[in-house]
């Protein structure tokens, strides 16, 4: 289905950009461990704070966003997350890089991640008609998962040839050609209403969660994916380290282990829509919902030699395909849902309250597993994880009529 030039170029913006951030996947602890020669305890805090602190700097960004042509602000965005990735390669290069500078680097970068993609949101709902999103979430979804499947191998490939700095600089670029793709797309954005208040108070801060929250299907949508997001992505490090520690599977196993099942990332967008015009949309949710919450406790049985690979591979396959197909029909489900004037600030109150939520849970699974071991940890996130459909809405939701 064809969506247009326009949709062609954010789409094209998007898919450069993310193929340069998996292109450099992991690149920042790798210049911290090598380069700046920093202990386990600093490589964890620099993960960290990218992540939480990064979401409570985007906080006043969302309402901002929304006042604003979103053009303009992606391709600010852009901007910002290039200069700020190309001060890498250049304070090495000067001598200076610092762990400190890593630190900012990775806060803004995060900061500008959730005001880009809240920006984007919004404009892709004025861009595309509302039952052409799913298709359009699907296209975003599916290249996301094609660039997981195939950016880490080429990136760690190029980093042992070049250094994990010069990918840094890869990284960096691919969001200036971003900025050019969305500066061609061309035509023009109106510009918002002028608010009530010129200025921004702080209850207005809170706009997008009190969108959220007094909806009734995004209310409970977002407390289950914040929930099972935090608790898959809690296991990611423990599985790493049962792999390759206890278990003996070496690095090369382990990146197939986690770039093959990312391949059913694409069956799994791809099957939304069709499920969506055959089902129905709330009942897609909730079917792929319950089921990317089955597969996890799958991984607390890896065991050593090929079967226990191969059960990774699977579930993680599983996992991949569900999710995928709950994430594609969630995200057209919120721009739907979400008036035109907040679409902004309701998602990066979003993504502000899932990035906090995975910071959280994969600061206390690491106690978890300091105390119980990595594999008693994993086990006692897959059970969490059986309750959380429990969460999801049971409303009856106003969609578009099912194809027949």
């Amino acid at each position: 289905m064809a969506l247009g030039r326009r949709f062609g170029w954010l789409w094209g913006a998007y898919a450069v950009s993310t193929f340069g951030t998996w292109l450099g996947f992991n690149a920042f602890t790798l210049i911290a461990i090598f380069v700046l020669e920093v202990g386990p305890a600093a490589v964890s805090a620099l993960a960290a704070a990218g992540l939480a602190v990064g979401a409570v700097v985007a906080v006043p960004l969302g309402p901002w966003v929304d006042l604003r042509r979103k053009r303009p602000v992606m391709i600010a965005m852009d901007g910002t997350r290039f200069a700020a990735m190309m001060s890498v390669p250049v304070a090495y290069a000067a001598g200076v890089l610092s762990y400190v500078q890593l630190v900012v680097v990775a806060v803004v970068v995060a900061a500008a991640d959730i005001t880009f993609q809240a920006a984007a949101g919004a404009y892709l709902k004025s861009l595309v008609r509302p039952e052409d999103l799913v298709v359009a979430n699907g296209r975003f979804e599916s290249t996301m998962w094609t660039a997981t499947a195939v950016g880490p191998p080429i990136g760690g490939v190029a980093m042992g040839m070049f250094g994990p700095v010069t990918m840094v600089a890869v990284d960096a670029v691919s969001y200036l050609l971003s900025a050019a793709g969305i500066r061609a797309i061309g035509g023009t954005e109106p510009r918002p209403a002028p608010p009530e208040q010129p200025r921004l108070r702080l209850r207005d801060l809170l706009d997008g969660w009190r969108c959220i929250l007094a909806h009734r299907t995004l209310r409970p949508l977002l407390v289950n994916t914040a929930l099972v997001n935090g608790l898959i992505m809690a296991g990611a490090p423990l599985l790493a380290v049962l792999m390759l520690g206890e278990l003996g599977f070496t690095p090369w196993h382990y990146g197939v282990a986690f770039a093959v099942p990312c391949l059913g990332g694409l069956v799994g967008s791809r099957l939304a829509r069709r499920c969506v015009n055959r089902y129905g949309r709330l009942r897609v949710l909730r079917v792929a919902g319950v089921l990317r919450a089955c597969w996890p406790v799958g991984l607390a049985f890896v065991h050593e030699g090929t079967s226990g690979l191969v059960l990774v591979i699977g579930v993680e396959l599983g996992l991949i395909v569900c999710a995928s197909a709950y994430n594609t029909v969630l995200a057209a489900h919120r721009l739907d849902e979400i008036p035109a004037g907040q679409v902004a600030r309701a998602l990066s109150a979003w993504s502000v309250t899932t990035k906090l939520t995975i910071a959280a849970t994969t600061a206390v699974w690491g106690l978890v597993a300091a105390a119980t071991g990595p594999r008693a940890a994993l086990a006692a996130a897959g059970v969490l994880l059986l309750a959380t459909p429990l969460l999801l809405p049971r409303a009856h939701v106003t969609e578009p009529a099912p194809a027949a």
